[in-house]
């Protein structure tokens, strides 16, 4: 029975390791969805968000905005709200980077590197790809907010990493 429960875990993880990697095939072509958007459609979705996350402010701090007031915030926070979308979409990219190749073994120094080089690399072809959207135009500033989007989730898998492997997962450290 020992050995078949080895051979099932073992079956699993052969099977299941590569799958990890999914999640960041899926946010890379999320983020390329977004980026090929034209200007006035990526304007009016972003602007829709500032405008819910305005009323939902609203509603949770009882302020009861009127329609104008709401149309300020909302114009007031619009460019924010962007930044903070790239921000947000190249942290989770490098988390969905990053994990997996913790996974494999990579650590330190190395899977900064890889997965930020690798992340970074995709911030840059995904504004140049932009370019060729309608009413889109790379930017050099969109690139540093997700480089920092990608450091920040790097630093947060490898946090998670490292209390992982001293909590949940460190009986199987101590076997190998």
């Amino acid at each position: 029975m020992k050995y078949i429960l080895l051979f099932i875990k073992t079956l699993l993880r052969v099977l299941l390791k590569p799958l990890s990697f999914l999640p960041a095939i899926i946010v890379m072509y999320c983020i390329l969805n977004f980026s090929g958007q034209s200007g006035i459609d990526s304007a009016q979705l972003s602007y829709k968000v500032t405008q819910k996350l305005v009323i939902l402010a609203s509603d949770v701090t009882d302020k009861n905005l009127t329609q104008e007031e709401v149309r300020i915030y909302t114009e007031k926070y619009h460019y924010y709200v962007r930044k903070l979308a790239h921000f947000s979409e190249y942290m989770i990219l490098a988390i969905t980077v990053a994990f997996p190749l913790y996974v494999y073994g990579m650590r330190g120094i190395w899977l900064m590197l890889f997965a930020g080089a690798f992340c970074v690399g995709f911030a840059c072809l995904d504004e140049y790809r932009q370019s060729f959207s309608i009413g889109r135009s790379p930017s050099k500033k969109d690139v540093m907010i997700d480089s920092c989007g990608v450091f920040v989730g790097i630093i947060i898998t490898r946090i998670v990493g490292f209390i992982g492997r001293k909590t949940i997962f460190a009986p199987l450290a101590k076997r190998r």
